[in-house]
């Protein structure tokens, strides 16, 4: 299962929030979101558990405790959305000559 884990304090690693799953069974990976610009982190990331019951109980355990001083939010991640194509921008039409 994926799950999402929002509200982390910026200080946070990938190994503090892989161990904080851990506690609750197998994580199969813990990746931190990074601004590719900064290089910091954005305040959340996933974590992907194989085992659903596990994970359930990571979600039930987890969900608004703290984590190095914020509560942390944390559900089942959402499949990402389709972006829609951008299509042309304002001017609606052919050439007119």
């Amino acid at each position: 299962m994926n799950i999402y884990v929002g509200n982390l304090a910026y200080s946070v690693t990938q190994d503090e929030l892989r161990e904080a799953f851990a506690a609750f069974g197998e994580v199969e990976s813990a990746n931190l979101i990074m601004d590719k610009f900064t290089g910091e982190s954005k305040g959340f990331g996933f974590v992907e558990m194989p085992n659903n019951s596990e994970a359930d109980a990571a979600i039930k355990g987890l969900n608004e405790q703290p984590l190095k001083g914020r509560a942390v939010r944390v559900n089942q991640a959402k499949p990402r959305a389709e972006r829609g194509r951008g299509g042309g921008g304002a001017g609606g039409g052919g050439r007119r000559w």
